[in-house]
């Protein structure tokens, strides 16, 4: 599921942030997960869970419907890639 990630190092570790120290988070809203079993290739998709309650019926539908054509996407192309970088062996039928 989607996750929270905290900030990344002090201001000592990244010069732009000198003098100021960070107190922001970064929040992963969305993530998209392709994995591979054999030849199969299955795409999913998360959404923080506060995200999902903040939503209306309506929006949350439309969230869905557009994450299940991304889920799409990117499994296909994921597919495609796969199929050239890997073939399946020859078979001895």
């Amino acid at each position: 599921m989607a996750s929270t990630i905290p900030p990344s190092g002090s201001s000592k570790d990244n010069p732009q942030s000198a003098g100021a120290e960070s107190t922001s988070w970064d929040v992963e809203l969305l993530r998209v997960l392709v994995s591979r079993n054999g030849s199969q290739v299955e795409a999913q998709w998360s959404i923080h869970p506060q995200l999902k309650q903040d939503l209306l019926p309506h929006e949350w539908q439309e969230i869905t419907d557009l994450m299940g054509k991304v889920s799409g996407i990117v499994g296909t192309r994921f597919s495609q890639v796969l199929a050239q970088a890997d073939p399946e062996p020859p078979t001895n039928a």
